[in-house]
């Protein structure tokens, strides 16, 4: 049986700041914070973004890195904040806020999201039957992979909370994944 921990990066400005996409660094406090994690992994990977990078290597970890892996691309509305983007044009941010099943212009639905992930998880589950695997990524990241273990529809992205430093495990048997407790 594989296993599979999911870390969310470190906190950083831009998750903070409810702002969309972009790669800023992340918080030397929480990279602190990420340091007493206690992890343990026959392969690491990492989502592109420096935070991913950074708290992976505070975590010990030294990833691969995986595209499959980066934060949702959300287009034109990327690198703006969520309050800013309300405050300009509130018709069209409302509605993606409402149907996540819907992409940003120029971007990425939920649903493109989850399934780049559920490619990646079928792709190291192809792999050695008994890996501990950790993958650091963009909390985004780790919704979508949630939704897709428990196949849940994109709306239900709302109800998943990912917050910086959180871990979500899994584990792999009869050709399926599942969320793994305890």
């Amino acid at each position: 049986m594989s296993s599979l921990t999911l870390v969310a990066h470190a906190l950083t400005p831009a998750l903070r700041g409810l702002v969309l996409g972009g790669a800023p660094d992340p918080d030397p406090a929480s990279l602190s914070a990420a340091r007493e994690l206690k992890l343990e992994a026959d392969v690491a990977y990492a989502g592109p973004e420096p935070a991913a990078l950074a708290t992976a290597e505070a975590l010990g970890l030294t990833p691969v890195v995986e595209s499959a892996l980066r934060d949702r691309d959300y287009g034109d509305w990327a690198g703006q904040g969520l309050e800013e983007l309300l405050a300009a044009d509130p018709t069209p941010v409302a509605a993606w806020l409402e149907r996540p099943h819907t992409a940003t212009p120029g971007g990425e639905t939920e649903n493109d999201v989850i399934t780049r992930v559920a490619d990646w998880l079928g792709d190291i589950a192809a792999g050695d039957d008994k890996s501990r695997f950790v993958a650091v990524v963009h909390p985004a990241v780790v919704r979508a992979v949630v939704l897709y273990v428990l196949d849940a529809p994109a709306e239900s992205l709302r109800h998943v909370d990912v917050r910086p430093l959180a871990t979500v495990k899994l584990s792999h048997h009869t050709g399926s994944w599942s969320l793994a407790f305890g």
